[in-house]
């Protein structure tokens, strides 16, 4: 069984997922020292979607399924703020949250199981062939991604979930489903009518 961590959180009103990356402004002193303590020890912090609440001010309420955030890069914009580079890492479920005196929400989380390396199954190659033109009009970082990458049920899964029109709350579906071919059977059932030439899949 998975032990269980204490785990600073960063609630936010988009969600992370696995692999992803996200800019973030901090301005805020409980973040602004969540940062530094991440740094001082080199640990991570949690993002997870806001259900109620702003994402300054008052403690947000976060929801129970979120992603490791660990930090990539920082700058500080032209207005002083430091801006940080994020990239998604492992899932978690929160268990159990308290506030410390600072305002900053602190969980107890379960870490979820990794990613398995399947294959796509047949009936979800068509979502592969929706992520390759996706990533050629998009370009980005994903841009060389290989038929290794774009064969596998979890990276694609988790790139479309990035790259779609999706609402925060289908993502944060997703971020509950251990399953990858479970998480791609959701994406197929959310783009109606998507149809590709049958001999494009042969």
């Amino acid at each position: 069984m998975t032990s269980l961590q204490s785990l600073p959180l960063f609630p936010l009103h988009s969600a992370l997922l696995p692999g992803a990356a996200l800019s973030l402004r901090v301005f805020e002193a409980r973040y602004l020292d969540l940062v530094r303590e991440c740094g001082r020890k080199g640990s991570t912090f949690g993002v997870c979607l806001i259900l109620h609440g702003e994402e300054v001010g008052a403690p947000a309420t976060p929801a129970a399924w979120g992603v490791e955030a660990r930090v990539e890069d920082f700058d500080v914009g032209a207005d002083g703020v430091l801006v940080l580079r994020l990239r998604g890492g492992r899932r978690f479920h929160v268990l159990e949250t308290r506030v410390r005196d600072n305002g900053l929400v602190v969980a107890e989380v379960h870490w979820c199981e990794r990613d398995s390396d399947d294959e796509l199954r047949p009936e979800h190659a068509l979502l592969g062939i929706l992520l390759e033109r996706i990533l050629e009009q998009a370009g980005g970082e994903y841009a060389s991604a290989g038929p290794a990458q774009l064969d596998q049920a979890a990276w694609v899964g988790w790139r479309l979930a990035e790259l779609l029109p999706l609402q925060e709350q289908q993502r944060v579906l997703l971020l509950e489903e251990d399953n990858p071919h479970q998480r791609l059977d959701h994406l197929l059932s959310w783009i109606p009518g998507f149809d590709v030439p049958q001999e494009e899949i042969l």
